[in-house]
C-alpha cells in the first residue's frame, strides 16, 4: 500500500520551533502530545502568562488551567493532568533549503549548508548508519548494528534457529526462502543503487578483516538475514524509535515476510527509523464461561434489571419546579446572565416560545448561588427532559433527580472465574447491555424517527473487589434514571439516530488494553466515580433508591 506523506515547517517562535511539546495523561498514566496546532495554541496562552486558555475556538470542549497544570472537560468537569516538554529538538534549517541529492553522496558533491546536529536517539541511528556506509566506501553500503558493552569475537557464530525454535516476542524474525527474492534485487541494485551486505561487529576481528570483500545482499542466506533484522531492531527498540507493527509475520507464505525483513533492511540503511514487530493481540472477551460457573453478586439482589420509559412527573408546570431551587433576587449584580449573555439588570434576550413569567426577573439557585434570568431558566428547562431535576448550566450542579432519555433496554450483571489484568487478587464481575432498535419517543432528538442499536449485546467488565461492586451499585442507579446510553450521532462511526455512551464510561476489552477501554487502568474506578457523581449519582442515591 502506498499513502502519500508531507512534511511541515513551523515558526521558529513557535511550540515545535522552540522544541516545546504539550502532553495529557492518558487513562492508563502514559502520556500523550497534542496535535500540533493544539500545541502551538496552548504554548501561545502560556507564554503570554495567561492563567488559562479555552480550546473551544479550536473545537475542542476543554480548558487547561496553567496554574494546576491540569485538562478540564467542560461537560464532564473530569480533570487530567498536562505537562510541557523542553526536550524535543526541532530540526531548524536556515537560509534556501538544500535541493535533494542521492544517499550516499557522490565524490566532489557541493556540500549542503552546515545544519544543527541532533541528539534524539532515532538521528543519531541515522548518523551512526551514514558513518558506517561513508567508511565502507562508495561501492558498498553496510548495515551494522551498535556496538554491545561485550561484543562476541567475530569468529563466533550466532546459532540458527530450528524449524520449531520461537522468536523472541516484540522481534520479528525473516522466515522462508529469500533465493528469488535476492538474485532479482542484486540484478536491480546492480543497475541502480549500491548493494547491502552484512557485517557484524569489528571488535576482536583480525588485523586486515575490515578490507575482505563483504558478500552482497544476493549471497546472504536465511540465517544471516534474520541475524540482521534482529539486531537492527533490537537496536531500534532500544534507542526508543516507534515501531511499525507488520501483521503478515504469521501468514503461510514465505514470500511477504521476506520482503517485509528486506524492506525494513533498506528502509533502515536509508535513515529510515523501521522496526518490525508483532502487534500485540486485542482481547475483548474472556474465555468461554459455564453457566455452573457464573455466579450472582453478594449484595445485589437479582442478576438482571429492565428499563421502560419513565414519564415525568405531571402535574406542575416548569415554574412550580424551579421556585424550589430559586431565590428571588431584587437588586440584580451587574453582570451577565450566562445563559442568554444580557446584563442581568435588563431583561432577558431569550428569543423563543415566551414563558409566561416577565422577562425582567432574576432568581439565585440555592445550592451554588448563580444568578439567571428567571425566563431564561423556563425555557431551558422546557427544552430539557422536563423530570422536575434542574442542572447550573454554569457549574452543572443538579438539584432534584437527574434522568436521562435511553431507550428500553436490558442490564445483566454477574461474576465470572476470571481475572482481570491488574486485579490479580479477585474475580471479575460482567455486565451485558442489551439495546434493541426501536422508534424514538418525544424526548428524543427526531421524535417518530427510527433509531439503530449497533454492537449490542456490549459486554463490559469490572474487578469483584469492594470498589468494583460499589461501581457496579451507582451504575444500576443510572441504568434506572436513564443516563447510561442516549440517542444521538455516534462518534465513531458518525451515524446519527443511533443508539451511543452518554458520558459515563465502561471497559469493553477484557485482557487487554489496546483501545484505552481495558485494563491495566489504575485510575479507572476513581475516574468512572467522579463521572457518576457528575450525573449526580453518589452514595446518597442508592439511600434515596431504597426509600
Amino acid at each position: 500500500t502506498i499513502r502519500p506523506v508531507r512534511r511541515s515547517y513551523y515558526d521558529p517562535s513557535s511550540a515545535p520551533g522552540k522544541g516545546v511539546v504539550w502532553e495529557w495523561e492518558n487513562d492508563s498514566g502514559t502520556w500523550t502530545p497534542y496535535d500540533m496546532d493544539v500545541g502551538i495554541t496552548i504554548q501561545r496562552a502560556y507564554e503570554k502568562q495567561h492563567p488559562w486558555v479555552d480550546l473551544s475556538a479550536i473545537g475542542f470542549c476543554y480548558v487547561i488551567d496553567f496554574a494546576t497544570m491540569g485538562q478540564i472537560n467542560r461537560q464532564t468537569q473530569r480533570k487530567r493532568r498536562v505537562r510541557r516538554r523542553l526536550d524535543m529538538v526541532y530540526p531548524l534549517v536556515s537560509g534556501t533549503l538544500p535541493k535533494s541529492q542521492s544517499w550516499p553522496a557522490s565524490p566532489g558533491a557541493a556540500a549542503a549548508p552546515p545544519v544543527p546536529a541532533c541528539t534524539c536517539p532515532q538521528c543519531l541511528l541515522v548518523m551512526s548508519v551514514k558513518a558506517t556506509v561513508s567508511a565502507a566506501g562508495p561501492g558498498t553500503a553496510t548495515l551494522q548494528p551498535r556496538k554491545a558493552p561485550a561484543a562476541p569475537p567475530a569468529t563466533s557464530k550466532a546459532p540458527v534457529p530450528t524449524p520449531g525454535a520461537k522468536a523472541p516476542d516484540g522481534v520479528a524474525v525473516v522466515r522462508g526462502s529469500l533465493k528469488p527474492l535476492a538474485a532479482q534485487g542484486g540484478r536491480r541494485q546492480a543497475a541502480s543503487t549500491p548493494a547491502l551486505s552484512s557485517a557484524g561487529s569489528t571488535t576482536g576481528s583480525p588485523p586486515g578483516a575490515g578490507k575482505a570483500a563483504r558478500p552482497g545482499l544476493g549471497t546472504l542466506n536465511r540465517s544471516h538475514l534474520q541475524r540482521l533484522a534482529i539486531a537492527q531492531s533490537r537496536v531500534l527498540i532500544a534507542s526508543g524509535v516507534p515501531t511499525v507493527p507488520v501483521k503478515n509475520l504469521t501468514g503461510s507464505s514465505p514470500v511477504n515476510p521476506a520482503l517485509a525483513g528486506i524492506t525494513g533492511i533498506l528502509m533502515s540503511a536509508a535513515g529510515l527509523p523501521v522496526c518490525l514487530t508483532r502487534p500485540p493481540k486485542l482481547v475483548l472477551h474472556p474465555p468461554p464461561v459455564s453457566k455452573s460457573e457464573i455466579q450472582s453478586i453478594p449484595g445485589i439482589s437479582h442478576t438482571c434489571r429492565k428499563t421502560t420509559k419513565k414519564q415525568a412527573k405531571k402535574g406542575k408546570t416548569p415554574e412550580e419546579v424551579l421556585k424550589k431551587y430559586l431565590q428571588k433576587v431584587r437588586h440584580p449584580p451587574d453582570e451577565d446572565c450566562t445563559i442568554c449573555m444580557e446584563r442581568l439588570s435588563a431583561p432577558s434576550g431569550y428569543k423563543g416560545p415566551q414563558p409566561a413569567i416577565k422577562p425582567d426577573l432574576v432568581g439565585k439557585l440555592v445550592k451554588c448561588s448563580h444568578i439567571f434570568h428567571l425566563h431564561c431558566l423556563v425555557a431551558m428547562y422546557n427544552n430539557g427532559n422536563k423530570d422536575g431535576s434542574l442542572q447550573c448550566p454554569t457549574c452543572k450542579t443538579i438539584y432534584g433527580v437527574k434522568t436521562g432519555t435511553q431507550p428500553p433496554g436490558k442490564m445483566e450483571y454477574h461474576i465470572i472465574p476470571h481475572a482481570l489484568p491488574g486485579h490479580a487478587d479477585c474475580k471479575t464481575i460482567r455486565i451485558i447491555y442489551n439495546i434493541p432498535p426501536g422508534v424514538q419517543g418525544p424526548e428524543h432528538p427526531n421524535p417518530g424517527k427510527s433509531f439503530t442499536a449497533r454492537g449490542f449485546p456490549r459486554h463490559c467488565y469490572l474487578p469483584d473487589s469492594e470498589k468494583g461492586r460499589k461501581v457496579l451499585k451507582l451504575l444500576l442507579v443510572a441504568w434506572d434514571r436513564r443516563l447510561i446510553f442516549a440517542i444521538g450521532t455516534s462518534s465513531t462511526t458518525g451515524e446519527s439516530d443511533t443508539v451511543i455512551w452518554n458520558e459515563i464510561h465502561h471497559k469493553t476489552e477484557f485482557g487487554s488494553n489496546l483501545t484505552g477501554h481495558g485494563y491495566p487502568d489504575i485510575n479507572y474506578l476513581d475516574n468512572v466515580l467522579a463521572e457518576l457523581a457528575a450525573q449526580g449519582i453518589t452514595e446518597e442515591s442508592l439511600a434515596q433508591e431504597k426509600d
